[in-house]
């Protein structure tokens, strides 16, 4: 039986960038460092984002950009917040989706290994509810 989610992995160039990145703008804890051994397949570090495990690999062969993404779940009131962590990065964004009233608002962007992002102010049962108002449901 599946419990939850365990962990999220990130395939990145740059663990250092990658490292600052996630604690910047995510506030992110970082609770374990691989230095120069390799457990797994690459070096790593293991972060703490909002209650989640996130693991970030090291390799320098990484992919182009893609719609799959992970998105964490902000207030409305932060949006402004974080868009200003995202521009004083410099991290690209990516124009969001088009959006039915009611399903709550995103920030997407790109971290510097083409991860795509999302911020969300929504919630799964507030997405729901406003689909089946849209579809007349």
């Amino acid at each position: 039986m599946i419990e939850g989610i365990s962990h999220i992995t990130f395939v990145v160039r740059d663990l250092d960038r990658t490292t600052a990145l996630f604690k910047e703008l995510f506030e992110a804890r970082e609770v374990y460092y691989s230095g120069e051994k390799t457990h797994s397949i690459a070096r790593e570090r293991f972060f703490i984002i909002g209650g989640q495990w996130i693991a970030v690999m090291e390799n320098p062969e990484i992919v182009n950009r893609t719609y799959h993404h992970i998105a964490f779940k902000i207030r409305e009131e932060d949006l402004d917040r974080y868009l200003a962590r995202i521009r004083a990065l410099g991290l690209d964004m990516r124009p969001p989706r088009p959006r039915i009233a009611g399903e709550g608002q995103s920030i997407y962007f790109y971290d510097y290994d083409n991860n795509l992002f999302e911020l969300h102010t929504g919630t799964l049962e507030e997405r729901l509810a406003a689909y089946r108002e849209a579809d007349g449901v």
